[in-house]
């Protein structure tokens, strides 16, 4: 597996400094089990982070120093771009109809043992119900199917585990995963084929610029 998406630099220094909600951790983990460059990247936030925590007498104290400390580990992310430094061998994943390890606690160890919430013509969603208060969404959607145009509260973080769609943004095949702020507006659509299965993350509700798209909205809860 070789993805073409990756983590953004935050949600790996988020990673590394264990700052991720639990429900964004889940995911960026099913990423870093499948991504040699993301693990790489990891790798290098890690001993960069742990090195300049060492060389702090007294430690960080004030924000100008936080934010020294987080450019550095940004800087040292941009030191290894193609992944060559990965600390573990490239998985090829789970088997088909598997969950990965990081979503059994939530969902289970397969997505086709579940039962799934009809939301639209062709879209169903299973929601963990023991998050810490983030949203974390398994969504099985059809071919050829079009999500409503819609941008974000917050952070999204979806990663793809079967299937395919196309946006905005590009292609997203299995193993790729999309990190999106409040900034990103778009409209996911699946590609021929079989389902699109993706996990995604949400730490605020998304927003739809189309009314009847927001009318629905409190129905599906996302």
């Amino acid at each position: 597996m070789n993805p073409r998406h990756h983590l953004d630099e935050t949600t790996v220094v988020g990673w590394a400094a264990g700052t991720l909600s639990p429900e964004m951790a889940a995911v960026a983990a099913t990423h870093l089990d499948v991504c040699r460059h993301c693990r790489a990247q990891l790798a290098a936030a890690e001993d960069v982070g742990g090195a300049l925590l060492e060389q702090q007498h007294p430690p960080v104290a004030d924000e100008a120093r936080a934010r020294e400390l987080r450019a550095r580990m940004f800087a040292a992310l941009d030191d290894d771009p193609d992944g060559r430094g990965a600390p573990r061998r490239q998985e090829a994943g789970p088997a088909p109809g598997e969950l990965p390890r990081a979503l059994h606690g939530y969902f289970g160890r397969s997505w086709r043992s579940l039962r799934w919430r009809w939301l639209a013509p062709g879209v169903r969603m299973v929601r963990a119900t023991r998050t810490s208060g983030h949203s974390l969404i398994l969504l099985r959607i059809d071919p050829g199917k079009s999500m409503p145009l819609h941008s974000h509260g917050g952070a999204e973080l979806t990663q793809i585990l079967a299937g395919a769609y196309e946006d905005e943004l590009g292609h997203f095949g299995v193993g790729d995963v999309a990190d999106l702020g409040p900034d990103t507006l778009h409209r996911p659509v699946t590609t021929a084929g079989g389902p699109c299965i993706c996990v995604a993350a949400l730490d605020a509700p998304l927003r739809f610029p189309g009314f009847f798209a927001r009318a629905l909205q409190p129905l599906v809860g996302l």
